[in-house]
């Protein structure tokens, strides 16, 4: 108790093993959840279309809606946490997450798809910034805090593909609504999962946070704003290239299989993106890792959309390294640019702005979807990438002492 006092604590008397173990576990399968439920939605949009009539826009509208309520509501997820508890919230946003599901399983139309996606969103709301920060206060101690948030990113492209994949395959055999349905009881499991992992908060959960001294970061302002805008714009493209990628598939010949599996190398490339660019940034430095992984990506667009269908899935995992591996160099610097006793508020500051940029994408970029054409739009998406080379020239310098 008296490191308590003092503002620290150590890892045997606070945290033991299993159960910095028993919470990385359960952060990587909330992450893997979320973010395969959330990825869903890609091999769901073009059935969407042909069954409602939906436009280029709408597709984004439908996007954007998820999406967007999940960036708007994590700061307040942040908040709420500090009353009822991370870890309790954590579950019943899974839950609500699954039900969604369930609601969508049951749209007959575009208003109760809308009202079902929404309520999907608030429910993964609260999923990236207090599962990140719960792992990071686990780990504090122990000095592996960027090594288990690599992992608990890596699980999240698991799930992303894994989920979309499923579905995929799914979908040859039922039809889209009970493959939504399945999936949301998946998440109503989860949430089951995560209560039994993570049945009380977790000894000294906010102790840390209001002594000061569990979060050693820099405190850079300028840096973390730096950071929020190279991550939004890196997000806004990855989030408008999956919009479309489906429709870029569909005009060259892939059925609904085949748009699953591209989802799925998509995804397996990401998962390991989000691994190797972790390694890389700790060897050459955030900057240079940016500036490569950016570069990569942008190349790699320009190519899928002239390439024939055949080519195009063999670049889809090094696009999919490239495209997800920035972000994991990106969220690996929160904590060292966060204000001391702020971790939590960054994290939530954010994933708000990334997602938000995610989520806005698809609705302009689908706007000029539908008054250009899909290719277009992907070749300015490529574009606009460049925007993040001198930012993170700007992050650096917050990372580098004065």
């Amino acid at each position: 108790m008296n490191d308590l006092r003092n503002g620290s604590f150590s890892a045997p008397s606070a945290l033991h093993t299993s159960t910095r173990r028993r919470t990385l576990i359960a952060g990587c399968s909330a992450h893997a959840v979320h973010d395969g439920l959330t990825d869903l939605i890609y091999v769901l949009l073009p059935l969407w279309q042909l069954q409602f009539g939906l436009s280029y826009a709408q597709i984004g509208l439908l996007r954007g809606a998820y999406s967007g309520t999940m960036a708007v509501f994590q700061l307040v997820a942040s908040r709420i946490a500090k009353r009822w508890g991370r870890e309790r919230l954590l579950i019943g946003g899974t839950a609500l997450a699954g039900g969604a599901y369930l609601l969508v399983g049951q749209a007959t139309g575009l208003s109760l798809l809308l009202i079902a996606l929404m309520l999907g969103g608030l429910g993964a709301s609260p999923q990236h910034p207090l599962a990140s920060s719960i792992i990071s206060d686990s780990h504090e101690n122990g000095g592996k805090v960027k090594e288990a948030l690599a992992q608990y990113n890596f699980a999240g492209d698991i799930g992303k593909m894994l989920i979309p994949g499923l579905v995929g395959l799914l979908l040859t055999v039922m039809t889209w609504q009970a493959s939504a349905s399945l999936m949301g009881l998946l998440g109503l499991l989860a949430a089951g999962v995560l209560w039994w992992l993570l049945p009380t908060p977790l000894p000294a959960a906010h102790t840390p946070l209001k002594a000061g001294t569990a979060v050693t970061g820099k405190g850079s302002k300028n840096g973390l704003h730096a950071l929020l805008a190279t991550g939004t714009l890196d997000s806004a493209v990855r989030m408008g290239f999956l919009t479309f990628l489906p429709f870029l598939l569909t005009s060259k010949g892939a059925g609904t299989a085949g748009i699953g599996l591209a989802l799925s190398l998509l995804f397996v490339g990401g998962a390991f993106g989000k691994l190797l660019c972790g390694y890389l940034g700790a060897r050459i430095g955030m900057m240079k890792t940016v500036w490569l992984t950016e570069s990569v990506t942008a190349l790699s667009i320009v190519l899928v959309v002239y390439l024939p269908l055949t080519a195009m899935m063999t670049m889809l995992p090094l696009l999919g390294l490239a495209l997800n591996g920035t972000s994991s160099v990106l969220y690996g610097v929160v904590p060292e640019l966060a204000a001391p006793g702020r971790r939590e508020h960054a994290f939530a500051l954010f994933y708000t702005g990334t997602i938000g940029g995610g989520a806005l994408a698809p609705v302009v970029f689908g706007q000029l979807g539908d008054a250009t054409s899909i290719p277009f739009a992907l070749l300015i998406l490529a574009a606009t990438l460049l925007l993040t080379l001198p930012l993170s020239w700007q992050v650096q310098r917050g990372l580098t002492p004065a």
